[in-house]
């Protein structure tokens, strides 16, 4: 079991020293959950890494998805067979072996809505996502999918329509809080010796003739700018992919084009059902997914090519969910109902395909000039093949041999006790004089790191209250996020640490001053920058409110855009 390390300011701050002080093996631009990955595979192989992020862990697409770790049902129907079993064993082994504190089985009912043909057809498609779930040799965990009844559909999800349906078959899935796993992916890529900072952006790359031998990085802290030195580059940038290249004079073997995903919250009792649901549109599906006191509702998929730093969600954009998903409910969902929104963008393989949501969600590895690889593409579920797809391609070009891929059997940090810490959560309530559901939720959260969590609080009480307008969060998680887990602004808190930006009424309003105090002494904050913190977090929720009352993409931008960007400390 490898020991765990802090992503704190100080091991931020060595990283960044020891990036300029030698030659890595392999650096890794982009800490998205596919550059995380990327990083971790190669730091268990043994080389020396580097891993620079731009902005925070996660930021862009990796904190946005739908959360759902799964083979993909409606690629079966498209018979893409291969890319199914690929994610079903991926999704195996993040629930069993990986990630289990992060990664958990959710049902899914499917309503079938035409009799004779359908049940058939539908059922046929599940029993076989099933089987290759099976036969990848990890379905354990997961029961086997059923066929309903409209009455037994209805005991299932009464929020139904009784008419929007005339029997049901359910399934099982996996879902993981997205930005929780890729920050924990960087973590324990450095727990593996990798040298991993946050807020630190790509300028230019360095060149040796046409050859890539690293990048100009700079610190957007410090505005202290580092070359780092590497043989082997590897660009993981998502959307950005194209941008990247082009920095090396390069426009690539291939493009990728931005989808714009939207999803909405709402609070768990304004849905009456024990099931999420999977529900079809003329496009694509519709997902209604549990997420804790919550419903996640999603996703759109269309094009999108303006600001890629902030997409934004429109008023269009919700209304075409809410349409979809009222369908088939009792009580349809009104827009006041809507307690958060978030919108992220798709990096899909350029094609000749019009429709976004008819591209590729698989991934290409390319070389397209000594020195650097480029992947893109590719879906959440899939990360860690993609890491050690670039990682194979990366390695080929370094002149020693070097171990193959071990990250199949590396359990991520927390992951390692996991079960055993669970089983135990009464007698850690007891001892931590927390209630038991709060322990469970901090164990969902940390897994068998939680002690570091409660450490706090026995060294400070007051860590144990929760934080304003936000019970599910803990005080300590604020301090926690700043100390271990490489948190730099307020943003990186309430939007990536924890999930308080979309699960509060108020979008975390209410906690800001609280939080930015909990963060100030850690990283070394004066009154200034508390205060500057909290106006740009105040900023960004209501260029966010407001953007979701325009009519289209472009005015949606625009106002989004008005928000200022993340300031460096004073």
């Amino acid at each position: 079991m490898v020991k765990p390390v802090a992503l704190s300011p100080q091991s931020r701050a060595e990283a960044l020293y020891r990036l300029g002080d030698q030659e890595l093996d392999i650096l890794v631009v982009g800490g998205g959950v596919v550059g995380a990955g990327a990083a971790l595979d190669a730091a268990t192989r043994g080389l020396s890494v580097g891993l620079v992020e731009a902005r925070d862990w996660a930021s862009g697409t990796s904190s946005r998805s739908s959360k759902l770790i799964h083979g993909g049902l409606r690629y079966l129907e498209m018979l893409d067979f291969r890319l199914v079993a690929e994610a079903l064993r991926e999704r195996g082994l993040l629930l069993q072996r990986i990630a289990p504190h992060l990664v958990r089985p959710v049902p899914f009912l499917y309503p079938l809505q035409h009799r004779v043909w359908e049940r058939p057809y539908v059922g046929s498609g599940v029993l076989l996502y099933d089987t290759m779930g099976v036969t990848s040799g990890n379905a354990r965990g997961l029961p086997r999918h059923r066929h309903l009844t409209r009455r037994g559909a209805l005991r299932e999800a009464p929020a139904l329509r009784t008419d929007a349906l005339v029997g049901a078959v359910q399934y099982w899935d996996a879902q993981v809080d997205d930005a929780r796993h890729t920050m924990t992916t960087a973590r324990t890529a450095a727990a593996y010796g990798a040298l991993v900072a946050n807020r630190t952006r790509v300028t230019r790359f360095l060149r040796q003739g046409e050859r890539v031998v690293g990048a100009a990085v700079t610190d957007l802290e410090t505005g202290t700018e580092t070359e780092v030195r590497a043989r082997q580059v590897i660009n993981a940038t998502g959307v950005w992919t194209d941008d990247t290249q082009a920095m090396a004079g390069t426009r690539g073997q291939f493009h990728v084009r931005a989808s714009k995903g939207v999803h909405l919250l709402v609070p768990r009792d304004r849905i009456n059902s024990r099931t999420g649901l999977i529900l079809r549109t003329e496009k694509s599906v519709l997902f209604v997914i549990p997420w804790g006191r919550h419903w996640i509702v999603g996703t759109t998929d269309t094009d999108w090519d303006l600001d890629k730093f902030h997409p934004a969600a429109s008023a269009r954009d919700i209304e075409y969910l809410l349409d979809h998903v009222n369908q088939v409910l009792v009580t349809p969902l009104l827009p006041e109902d809507v307690e958060g929104v978030y919108a992220g963008l798709r990096p899909l393989l350029s094609g000749e395909a019009a429709d976004t949501s008819k591209l590729s969600r698989e991934h290409l590895v390319a070389h397209p000039v000594p020195g650097l690889v480029v992947v893109a593409g590719g879906k959440y579920t899939t990360y860690r093949v993609m890491a050690k797809d670039a990682v194979d391609e990366a390695v080929r070009a370094l002149d020693e041999k070097v171990p193959g891929c071990t990250t199949d059997t590396v359990p991520l940090l927390g992951a390692d006790g996991f079960q055993a810490i669970w089983n135990a959560r009464h007698t850690l309530a007891r001892r931590s004089g927390l209630h038991v559901a709060r322990v469970e939720h901090l164990l969902r959260r940390y897994g068998s790191l939680v002690n570091e969590v409660l450490d706090l609080v026995a060294a400070d009480p007051s860590l144990g209250e929760p934080l304003p307008s936000s019970d599910d969060y803990l005080r300590a998680e604020a301090v926690y996020a700043v100390t271990h887990e490489g948190a730099r602004h307020l943003d990186d808190v309430l939007a990536r640490r924890t999930r308080i930006s979309i699960e509060s009424w108020d979008r975390g309003v209410d906690a800001a001053r609280t939080v930015a105090g909990l963060m100030a002494e850690p990283l070394g904050w004066g009154e200034d920058q508390v205060e500057r913190e909290i106006d740009h977090y105040l900023k960004r929720v209501e260029a966010e409110r407001q953007a979701q009352q325009q009519p289209d993409d472009h005015t949606a931008d625009a106002v989004r855009l008005g928000a200022p960007e993340i300031v460096p400390p004073a």
